[in-house]
């Protein structure tokens, strides 16, 4: 009887320009083994001039993959080039996530559902709370608002230090967000119960300002997307002051979710054996 297992593998792909850095592959590889799926997860280093090309070959079945994720620099063009984007995609304008489904191209972003997702495992009821801050507005910052205004946030205040970067976010996401300069910060923290650091400062130990989160209301989460290192100063500040803290690794694990279930039919758990497998990664590599 012939080996039929090759018939059955699943491949989907992680691509960048670079991508050699990315923990996707370690992510979905602990849980293919897991399942015991026959299928693979790998990096496909994609320039942005080829990226058009790898789509095509993605949609006509000649790349063999499935589907795969999509970061830096291609999520736009990625949103772009999908015959069947959905709701949040088209919402953002960038697609993370991509699969085959009758013949079509489908995309989504899950970096929303990956924010919320680490929020509600690490520090449940943190949405107990109408008044949120993020700090910076940059491209990490759109998902974060989006995901945060359809949990029901009744006040999104985006603070920016070019506060018309803050304003083109207020007009995308709608009346319940508003943009302000670097220099409000310390009044629209008054009574937030959320606090979410969007830019990359303390990301590799790079300075950072000193924040005095005492304007937040009693028991407000202070949540940073960076997550290297894994306690940013922006955090440690925040717990040196009596609030309590969610790092932003949770957010890379939980977005690899929804993509690993479209690809592979089964829908898996983000659990500690995940989470102390990607930080030994990290201890060793930086």
């Amino acid at each position: 009887m012939t080996d039929s297992r090759e018939t059955f593998l699943v491949n989907a792909f992680v691509t960048g320009w670079p991508v050699k850095h990315s923990r996707s592959p370690l992510i979905h590889g602990h849980w293919l083994k897991q399942f015991e799926i026959a299928g693979t997860y790998r990096p496909e280093a994609v320039t942005e001039a080829d990226f058009p090309a790898f789509i095509q070959s993605l949609k006509d079945g000649s790349s063999g993959f499935r589907g795969g994720n999509v970061t830096i620099p291609h999520k736009e063009l990625a949103f772009k080039l999908a015959d069947r984007p959905d709701d949040l995609a088209e919402e953002l304008g960038a697609s993370n996530t991509l699969w085959m489904e009758d013949g079509l191209l489908h995309a989504t972003n899950t970096d929303g559902h990956g924010f919320t997702a680490n929020l509600d495992d690490r520090h449940p009821g943190w949405d107990n709370t109408d008044r949120a801050v993020i700090f910076g507005a940059g491209g990490a910052s759109r998902a974060v608002i989006q995901a945060i205004r359809d949990r029901g946030i009744g006040e999104i205040h985006v603070v920016n230090r070019t506060v018309a970067r803050a304003r083109e976010l207020a007009d995308r996401f709608g009346v319940k967000v508003h943009a302000h300069p670097a220099e409000a910060l310390n009044e629209v923290m008054t009574g937030a119960g959320l606090f979410v650091n969007t830019t990359s400062l303390g990301m590799d130990g790079s300075e950072t300002p000193d924040i005095n989160y005492s304007p937040l209301a009693s028991g407000a989460v202070v949540t940073d997307i960076v997550y290297v290192p894994l306690k940013t100063p922006l955090l440690a500040q925040a717990e040196a002051q009596g609030f309590p803290i969610v790092d932003g690794l949770g957010m890379l694990l939980h977005q690899a979710v929804p993509g690993f279930e479209k690809w592979f039919g089964r829908r898996p758990v983000v659990d500690q054996a995940l989470r102390d497998l990607v930080i030994a990664d990290m201890e060793r590599h930086g």
